[in-house]
């Protein structure tokens, strides 16, 4: 009888050997678009359902439209109850990100609903893409969903960097994520992104999981990216698909305005606040 096992992590292996993982986030829900992503070379496609409107059957196609290359896909959960945070697994996403994490309780709360035994009670169905629709046996699918899927927490408010080696401590987390979006609205200082408190907290969230053998990520541009490594980070995402046709879109409308000088582009907002985090 063939053997089948769960697809293995392609982020898992590149940070396993120290290497470092590149993500994009996607904040449209075609398929066709995580395709791209996926064919262009990236480690990882950032899915999110926590600020987008995405419904699971769109998540499913970018799941298997990534797969075919290899690529990873990181879902962000929306905070609610287990099944929130297990079906994009059971969907075979490699991964998932909760986001505001507020303390050491709630990082437990997380770990207990997405880790099987023996870390943690993950409610069970190996009947789904992860576990190869029962085709997985179930010692195997347990073994290997605890070593080849990734859990991911946002540290993103300030509220939980007291507790945060205790945080990084915890078997069953893989990731701390750093947001500074949000960071920089808990300390009041909105976008203020070398603010001194900012900039100490990513630090401080790479320092903590280097300490407890963990991985950082966060989110980084081209000239952050050198800077983020040195400090600690190994996963970093790039870009937004939102971003990047914005800025196709205008600099082709600005090239044909410098083309033809009589036609002018009509402007429909300000310059982009480069979010999409």
């Amino acid at each position: 009888m063939r053997t089948i096992s769960m697809k293995p992590s392609r982020v898992l292996a590149k940070l396993r050997k120290g290497d470092v993982a590149i993500s994009t986030k996607l904040n449209l829900s075609d398929a066709r678009v995580a395709e791209i992503a996926a064919m262009a070379g990236f480690d990882c496609i950032w899915n999110d359902m926590e600020h987008v409107p995405n419904d699971f059957s769109a998540i499913e196609q970018q799941i298997r439209a990534a797969k075919a290359y290899d690529v990873d896909v990181l879902v962000r959960v929306s905070r609610g109850g287990y099944s929130d945070y297990i079906r994009p697994l059971e969907m075979d996403a490699a991964g998932i990100m909760v986001p505001h994490i507020m303390g050491l309780k709630d990082a437990r709360a997380v770990v207990r609903m997405t880790r099987f035994n023996p870390i943690g009670r993950r409610p069970l169905d190996g009947g789904n893409a992860d576990g190869a629709y029962c085709a997985i046996p179930l010692e195997e699918y347990l073994k290997q969903a605890n070593e080849e899927r990734f859990v991911v927490i946002q540290i993103e408010d300030p509220e939980p960097m007291s507790q945060l080696d205790e945080i990084a401590a915890l078997e069953g987390i893989d990731m701390l994520f750093f947001g500074p979006g949000d960071f920089s609205q808990g300390i009041g200082a909105p976008g203020q992104w070398n603010h001194p408190e900012l900039l100490q907290a990513r630090r401080r969230v790479a320092e903590a999981a280097q300490a407890h053998d963990k991985y950082a990520g966060t989110v980084g541009s081209l000239e952050t990216m050198e800077e983020l490594i040195n400090i600690g980070y190994r996963f970093i995402n790039l870009g937004a698909d939102v971003l990047g046709l914005y800025s196709y879109f205008s600099g082709l409308l600005d090239a044909a305005a410098r083309q033809a000088p009589g036609w002018k582009v009509r402007q429909h907002g300000s310059k982009q606040n480069g979010s999409a985090i």
